[in-house]
Formats: C-alpha cells, structure tokens, sequence
C-alpha cells in the first residue's frame, strides 16, 4: 500500500514538474519576445510619428508569429483590420551591390523592431514586365507591418540597371537608399564563384576567372566582363547622384560586416533615424559556418543559408594584381564621392 502512495506521489511530481518546466520555457519565449519588442524611442523624421503612444511594439509581442501568418496568406481581411496591418511601399532600399552581402544586411537589419523586410527579390524597378504592372502590384508584394513600422526591400541588380534610378525617384523622391560593397577584385571572384556553381550544378562547363576578366588579345582588363563591371561602383552611382542627392545614400562596408557585423549595423540604425536596439546579444559567431549568426531572443536564432561564403577559387596573383590597379582611381573616386573611405588595397 505504502508503495502504491509513493508512486502514485511520484507520478503526480512529475507531471507538475512538467507543466512547471513547460510554462518556464513559455515565459521564457515570452520575455524574449517582449526584449525584442519594448518600446522605443518615436522613430525621428520623415520615418515616424514622435508620439511614443503611436508606436506601442511592446503591446504587439505576438508580431513575429502573426506577421509570419499573414505572410503565408493565413489571414482574412478582417484579421488584417482588427490589427491595423498594411502593405507599405518601402522607406529604403538596398540597390546593391550583388555578392556585396545585401542579403546579410536585410536579414541583420530584421532583428530591429521597427523594420520589415521583404524576403524575396522583388525586381519592380530593373524588370520592365513587372513594372508594366504598376505600383500597386509593387505594394502587393511588400509583407504585411504595422504603420509606425518602415519596409526595406533589397534587389542588388538595381544598382546595375540604367532605367532604375529614375523609377525609384518617381515613387518616392525622398526615400533613402543603401548600397554595400566590397573590395571589387573579392567581389567580381565572389560573383564568378557563384555563376561558376550554377554551372557545374548543371553539369555545364565554364572558363576560368582568368580568361574571362582579362582581354586575351590585349592582355588588360575586360571591362566588358559583367563581374568586372559591376565593380567599377562609381560609375553606376554617378547615374544615381542624377536623381538623389548624396545625403540619401549609405554606404555599408560589406567586408566590415563579415568580421564586425554591429558597428556596421549601428550606422546603419543612425541612417535610417530608428532608435539603437541591435545590440551584441542579437550576432553571434557561428566557427563552423565562419559567419555570425542571428539572435532574435532566447529562443530563436538564425543563420544564413549555407550557399552563403563560399569557398572561392584559386586565382592567378598576377591577375588579382592587375584588376587591383585596374579599380585602384575608381576607389579613390567612390571614396570621394561618398565621403567613405575603405581599406581596400
């Protein structure tokens, strides 16, 4: 009998143990969502109200999950009443640079409350058929925010494509644009590197770095090359300055943003006149994938998709050398333009 009671007592202990532990991990959840989403300071300017009661995050602890539903297309437009969600057209922009880590800065600027990202490429403004279909279509494609939250989008080719500046401006004339860059000669590889796996994903043969960013007949640079073109990022943000004034534009040093991701994403915060939230907390390093990686809470983390850093091919010193010296007076130009200098060779 005495044994009976001990494992009924037993039992019964365990079973509270359980709800105990359940509702601590619950609350931890919890917690971890309200760090996220405590108030904040009135996002200043043109982004925001500057009344603290128009901006209540830390009422909306639930946002991630019910933004990630209506993502998904689970909501009814009643839902989307009843919580005063939109579709709004981005407030900035992150035009480029391709292989410069634009998705790495989209998915880092996400840990802040106040911003939404798009998660695909929208490519409204470089691909004349989408943009045929107007700007509510554009609108359509933005995820679901609250009003007091600023949507950033990111296509890289933008920067790249001639007929883009000028679309942007006749949507929104005042809207702030970021651009990340590397050292262009890593860059052109990193963009080789990533045509190059397509290629052999497809079982298809391809040339060697080499042959395709120096002109054979003439020994120098083939600048016809479109990895090598690209880098040349002055040339392309002198088509920009036409339109938008230099003020709306942030240069992010995507090298930086690999080894020291938080002073990079701070100047960024500064930029765009949202309160300081990303902090150390939010980036951890990852040693076996070599990036860091995303701390949104206690609970959930993310890290960027494993086609991300990878491995480039060797390439002759000699050509590094000569495509080095090649972008050398259009650095010091980009430089000058930007008020940014970089430590690039």
């Amino acid at each position: 009998m005495l044994f009976k009671q001990q494992a009924w007592l037993t039992q019964k202990l365990l079973v509270l143990g359980s709800l105990a532990v359940g509702s601590l991990l619950y609350l931890v959840a919890r917690v971890g969502s309200l760090d996220r989403l405590q108030p904040i300071c009135p996002i200043e300017g043109r982004f925001g109200a500057r009344n603290q009661a128009d901006f209540p995050l830390r009422a909306l602890q639930f946002k991630r999950g019910l933004l990630h539903e209506f993502r998904k297309g689970n909501a009814s437009k009643e839902q989307v009443r009843l919580h005063d969600l939109v579709q709004q057209l981005p407030k900035a922009i992150i035009i480029g640079v391709r292989k410069g880590g634009t998705r790495a800065l989209l998915e880092m600027l996400n840990l802040h409350p106040a911003v939404v990202k798009a998660s695909q490429e929208i490519h409204f403004f470089d691909n004349d058929e989408n943009y045929a279909k107007g700007i509510e279509w554009y609108r359509k494609k933005m995820p679901f925010s609250y009003p007091q939250q600023i949507t950033i989008e990111k296509s890289p080719a933008y920067f790249i494509t001639e007929e883009v500046p000028e679309r942007i401006y006749k949507m929104n004339s005042s809207i702030k644009l970021l651009i990340i860059v590397r050292e262009p000669t890593t860059r052109a590889i990193s963009d080789y590197t990533q045509v190059l796996e397509g290629k052999e994903r497809k079982n298809k043969t391809y040339y060697k770095f080499e042959k395709l960013a120096i002109d054979p007949n003439t020994c120098e640079v083939n600048t016809k090359y479109k990895a090598v073109r690209t880098s040349i990022y002055t040339k392309h943000l002198e088509r920009w300055l036409k339109y938008f004034p230099i003020e709306q534009f942030h240069i992010v040093d995507g090298d930086r943003l690999i080894t020291e991701p938080l002073p990079e994403l701070q100047l960024v915060e500064k930029f765009l006149n949202l309160p300081p939230r990303i902090s150390q907390y939010n980036l951890y390093f990852n040693a076996t994938r070599g990036f860091y990686c995303l701390r949104f809470n206690i609970i959930f983390n993310k890290c960027l998709a494993g086609s991300k850093g990878r491995i480039h091919p060797e390439v002759d010193p000699s050509v590094i050398t000569k495509l080095r010296k090649f972008f050398h007076p259009f650095n010091q130009k980009f430089y000058q333009i930007t008020g940014r200098t970089l430590n690039w060779p």
